[in-house]
């Protein structure tokens, strides 16, 4: 299903966020914590345009646009500046979901591009209404084989009326009229209700199908979206359940207060929902969030904190052991032990570690080449920790990685 997406844009100047006729900074400047505030109020995706005159503003613009993307969960659409591949390459290469081409300036890249990065990464940008003019403007400077399926186009422009968004190959569109505070998921519900089809959450079960406790509401399992966390426990009602499917937020019911209440409301901390589920009886609900702050009155990041009981079990989990070993890394070269070999080789310098690691991943090479999978285990798992030398040495984490990892 094709959706109207509502994508708001920033444009970015030596870093800040600035008006793009002017290039007067709006507001604190700050485009990381406008895109939180997109993103938390509903935009569908984020268009980021690149103001830069220099190489150095260029380099500035591009930093800002990986911070964005490792702070928000919407897709991104970055361009600007583009003069050659490698321009459109670094966009890409931010973590954005594609970069744009401006349809009057970059046409005679737009083949080159797509075959290098594939037509799904490419948008056209244009500040006329989109149009069978345009249409074939367009159509006459791509290839044959690119005409027969639909072009990404990207309409940006002051006008609030949404009709540009029907034509079939109409992508999106940025209403600058959207400021950071806008409440997108309100005006989804009224362009729902002007026959506008739009990205909002539509329940697969009405609230009736729900098997209730006896005041008439379903007990709320709250999980982190990305830890896995379990987070807290609260009640919904009906008018809570249908305000949290409007408004993106988790709305639950008091049961000492007998009222309605957001989650964070007062604290800030809010919840916004990602996925909910029900249970196999219907009567039990889990919301996979993403939370604002903590989630626990007391200041805990979870509400289940009180150990009553405990085993031991080996509880192996894959990316805590690499964080683990990462922060042993990180202790001994912050407080060095005598004898340890992991300062030995700080204490060697980079090319020590950078000596070792190309040492150790001769050693796989080397390994693979032996049926006996254990040796193989053992040249990885010392591979693994030169690298980690290596990226405590660099200032590199692992949350940096698996993001870079998330990107491609």
């Amino acid at each position: 299903m094709k959706y109207l997406n509502l994508i708001p844009a920033l444009y970015l100047y030596q870093g800040k966020a600035v008006d793009k006729d002017t290039k007067e900074i709006m507001g604190d400047g700050n485009p990381i914590s406008m895109a939180i505030d997109f993103d938390n109020n509903g935009a569908d995706e984020l268009l980021i345009f690149d103001m830069s005159s220099n190489d150095s503003e260029h380099e500035a613009n591009i930093r800002t646009m990986i911070e964005i993307a490792d702070a928000v969960d919407i897709p991104m659409i970055v361009g600007g500046n583009v003069k050659r591949l490698e321009d459109v390459k670094k966009y890409l290469y931010t973590g954005a979901k594609k970069a744009i081409l401006c349809a009057g300036t970059n046409l005679d890249l737009l083949d080159e591009v797509s075959a290098r990065f594939g037509r799904e990464k490419i948008a056209l940008y244009t500040n006329e209404k989109i149009n069978p003019a345009i249409k074939e403007k367009i159509s006459l400077v791509v290839s044959e084989n690119m005409k027969n399926t639909d072009l990404n186009v990207l309409y940006v422009g002051k006008d609030e009326s949404v009709d540009f968004f029907k034509t079939s190959n109409a992508y999106g569109a940025s209403l600058e009229k959207f400021d950071a505070s806008f409440d997108f998921m309100k005006y989804k519900a009224t362009l729902k209700n002007e026959g506008v089809t739009v990205n909002i959450f539509e329940s697969a079960m009405q609230f009736s199908d729900f098997k209730t406790n006896s005041d008439g509401m379903i007990p709320v399992i709250v999980q982190d979206y990305k830890t896995d966390k379990v987070l807290m426990l609260a009640y919904m009602n009906e008018e809570a359940f249908h305000k949290t499917i409007q408004t993106g937020k988790m709305t639950y019911y008091s049961r000492s207060r007998e009222t309605l209440w957001v989650k964070g409301e007062t604290s800030g901390h809010y919840q916004y929902v990602k996925e909910l589920y029900m249970d196999c009886d219907s009567d039990t609900m889990l919301a996979k969030v993403r939370q604002v702050g903590v989630p626990c009155h007391t200041g805990a990041d979870t509400c289940f904190f009180k150990e009553l009981v405990k085993k031991e079990y080996d509880n192996t989990n894959p990316m805590n052991v690499f964080e683990d070993v990462y922060d042993v890394i990180l202790d001994r070269k912050e407080h060095p032990k005598e004898g340890s070999y992991t300062n030995y080789l700080f204490d060697k310098g980079i090319d020590k570690i950078l000596k070792k690691v190309g040492e150790e991943a001769t050693e796989i090479v080397i390994a693979a080449k032996n049926p006996d999978p254990q040796e193989i285990k053992y040249e990885i798992s010392d591979f693994l920790y030169h690298v980690m030398v290596l990226m405590a040495e660099k200032g590199v984490s692992w949350k940096d990685i698996t993001k870079e990892l998330s990107r491609r």
